[in-house]
């Protein structure tokens, strides 16, 4: 995905196809590190969402009233 976006942009300002294809190396190369990031990141988050779930305890009985009348 970089690597085309790097190329299209390039092409798009009249760039030699030997400067095209650096700034497309370039952008794969970018692309690759943000994505390798957010990878992280996400997977970061996911698992502490699930232990915040896995510790939360949850009720033995469900309430059989309806929210109107607890309040």
């Amino acid at each position: 995905m970089g690597f085309g976006v790097g190329i299209a942009v390039s092409l798009n300002q009249a760039d030699s196809w030997a400067t095209s294809l650096w700034h497309g190396s370039v952008a794969a190369y970018v692309s690759a590190i943000l994505m390798r990031w957010w990878g992280r990141a996400w997977r970061r988050n996911l698992e502490q969402a699930l232990q915040e779930r896995e510790d939360t305890p949850t009720p033995l009985l469900p309430s059989t009233t309806s929210p109107k009348a607890r309040s």
